[in-house]
């Protein structure tokens, strides 16, 4: 089933506009004005969709980007926040959609958006539940708080550790935060098993999906796991999925709709011409000799 049939970002001549309209339009903190700007060197047609879409590309290519730009267009449920600089609201107002009649967040209720910061955080519940670790995780939160909101100025070398601990929380979501000093507590045979089963609780009939990276926390037997309850979740529930993912496993589902967010223009591509399934190729094949 197909519910969301085609998304459509503003164009190099509408962001022209938009940006020179206004001189506010161009002044940030940071000089950034994310999103606009962010696919300008790329040529992106309209993106139509199948009941499986994939966006394929390298750090920094927009995949998360496309992915939030749907979802908040949709006004789809989501529980991790995410990058909403103060040029956001204002980019979504110039993507277009175009769902199919029978499409409601109300009537597909089930329908969100699921990050790999989703996926962590129930691990993380699981762990605080099962070791009781919540004490941990509300005290690295406010140091993450702290550090974020800190006035800090650096005085002599002996501050290089709270500099580093500023700079960290500045750049990361306290989500992020929080993974990087806890993940080493969350055993790795459970954390995949248990981030395979957050999917399969989460994802109901009837329901579209937007999926960031899910193959984080799962090891490759896992990502085939996913791949085929997905392909099922297709065929016999009527749901629908649009991934962002670098999984080999993941972009070779039968029929998917790829889009090679690397490309100039970005246009729908066969799995095995993607440079990184390449890379993986090249790879393997050097090293042949080593597996008889």
């Amino acid at each position: 089933m197909v519910y969301l049939e085609e998304f459509q970002l503003p164009n190099e001549e509408q962001q022209a506009r938009f940006l020179a309209g206004d001189s506010e339009n161009k002044r940030t903190c940071y000089g950034s004005r994310y999103p606009f700007g962010l696919f300008l060197n790329r040529v992106v047609p309209p993106l139509k969709l199948e009941e499986i879409t994939i966006f394929c590309g390298g750090n920094g290519s927009g995949k998360t980007t496309i992915l939030n730009l749907m979802g908040e267009k949709l006004g789809l449920e989501r529980k991790a926040v995410f990058n909403r600089s103060s040029f956001f609201e204002r980019y979504l107002a110039l993507c277009d959609m175009k769902v199919s009649r029978s499409f409601t967040p109300q009537v597909q209720s089930g329908s969100k958006v699921i990050t790999s910061d989703d996926v962590f955080d129930y691990l993380l519940d699981l762990r605080c539940i099962n070791e009781n670790i919540d004490t941990r995780r509300r005290e690295l939160l406010e140091e993450y708080t702290d550090a974020r909101y800190a006035n800090f100025q650096m005085r002599s070398l002996e501050d290089v550790d709270r500099l580093r601990q500023v700079v960290e929380a500045q750049r990361r979501s306290g989500s992020q935060y929080v993974k990087r000093r806890m993940m080493k507590d969350i055993p790795g045979k459970s954390n995949g098993e248990s981030a395979f089963l957050y999917f399969t609780r989460e994802i109901q009939e009837d329901s579209l999906y937007l999926l960031d990276e899910p193959e984080n926390s799962l090891s490759p037997q896992l990502q085939q796991e996913l791949m085929r309850f997905l392909l099922d979740c297709v065929r016999f529930y009527r749901c629908q999925f649009v991934i962002s993912t670098h999984s080999p496993f993941l972009l070779s589902m039968p029929r998917a709709r790829i889009y090679d967010l690397d490309g100039d223009p970005v246009a729908v591509r066969p799995w095995t011409q993607l440079e990184h399934v390449r890379i993986y190729h090249e790879f393997f094949k050097a090293h042949e000799h080593e597996f008889t």
